[in-house]
């Protein structure tokens, strides 16, 4: 069994990888419709990634990639899957939980990155479960808030 998880993970973050990971989301989301309807997919960004790749070499960009999903976890339960999306992208479902509760909950996980010094931040779009949603729509969604979550910031910032 042991084996079987650990073919399900991304050997350098721990999150599940992309493939299995869209069968955990899907769970959160029949979850959510036996319960209470309620969960927030994150999509989440690294900023920077590449930089500090160029800058300060790989081993330092992993280390981010991995301090991310490490302040991620710190706030989430331990049921609630963190998928590696891509090279530097995340999605996590939050469950019984409001676009404003997850919204406070991004904001910890951000200061607790920002935190840790060098400039590191993340971007994050956040989208609520509706009741016709399929999973690519929720992921669609919060993918779309974290575009317009990065062209709302200043430019310096992007």
């Amino acid at each position: 069994m042991a084996a079987l998880e650990r073919s399900h993970r991304d050997e350098l973050t721990g999150a599940y990888r992309r493939g299995f990971g869209e069968e955990a989301l899907q769970g959160e989301i029949d979850r959510a419709r036996r319960d209470d309807g309620r969960v927030v997919f994150a999509f989440v960004d690294v900023d920077g990634l590449r930089a500090v790749n160029n800058r300060d070499g790989h081993p330092a960009g992993d280390a981010l990639l991995r301090d991310v999903v490490s302040a991620i976890r710190s706030e989430m339960r331990s049921y609630e899957p963190i998928v590696r999306f891509g090279g530097d992208e995340f999605v996590c479902a939050i469950g019984s939980v409001d676009l404003e509760q997850a919204r406070r909950r991004f904001e910890t996980i951000k200061d607790s990155i920002s935190g840790r010094g060098g400039g590191r931040t993340i971007s994050v779009g956040l989208a609520e479960l509706q009741p016709n949603d399929t999973l690519a729509d929720v992921i669609d969604r919060a993918d779309g808030a974290l575009l317009a979550a990065r062209r709302a910031r200043p430019p310096e910032a992007r």
